[in-house]
């Protein structure tokens, strides 16, 4: 979750152009942030696991939140930037993909906001707003990874990027993108077990 960034830092060289700012603001959102923000909850992998699941909620909501600044600083950027140059926005499938990633993680901190405060869903039961909001996330972390394998394979990153050490890069939001699944899918399980 970090070597990707670190790796994508190390390419772009953040500041040797407005776009150089782009990929690492990307990479840091969805491989590092959001991942860690996810994990947080994982009964083997977080750091947080001996604190109460207050905190571990907070700490949750302050990497999303972070998360979704880098990811919203990173399309304003490439969006500027396009426009400086005069290229189409938003015209390939990576730029339609980290769109609607970015929009969809908004959203998403949006519904967040309704599990602090479940009073707001009157009809709903919080085990549902959880079972739905870890749903809907695990399905905007998977667009966020997808929008990440698409720019590798933009025409900036296969230049800077060849060989055996493509397929690695590849395959950081892959392994990611896997742990995350397989957590939400045994926290899933465990609460059906426990119900019965």
């Amino acid at each position: 979750a970090l070597g990707f960034p670190a790796a994508v830092a190390v390419l772009a060289r953040p500041g040797s152009s407005l776009f150089s700012w782009h990929p690492l603001l990307m990479a840091l959102a969805f491989s590092f942030l959001m991942t860690e923000a996810l994990l947080i909850f994982s009964p083997e992998t977080s750091l947080l696991r001996s604190f109460s699941r207050k905190v571990r909620v907070r700490v949750h909501w302050a990497l999303q939140l972070l998360a979704l600044l880098c990811a919203l600083l990173g399309l304003a950027i490439i969006t500027y930037n396009k426009h400086l140059n005069g290229k189409g926005h938003f015209v390939t499938w990576h730029g339609l993909t980290g769109l609607l990633a970015v929009l969809y993680a908004g959203g998403q901190c949006a519904g967040g906001v309704l599990l602090l405060y479940p009073k707001l869903m009157k009809n709903w039961t919080l085990a549902k707003l959880k079972l739905y909001h870890a749903t809907s996330g695990l399905v905007g972390y998977l667009l966020g990874c997808a929008s990440l394998m698409l720019g590798m394979c933009s025409l900036w990153f296969t230049t800077t990027v060849t060989g055996a050490s493509w397929y690695l890069a590849m395959l950081c939001p892959l392994v990611t993108s896997l742990v995350i699944m397989n957590q939400v899918s045994n926290a899933y399980l465990y609460r059906k077990r426990s119900q019965h």
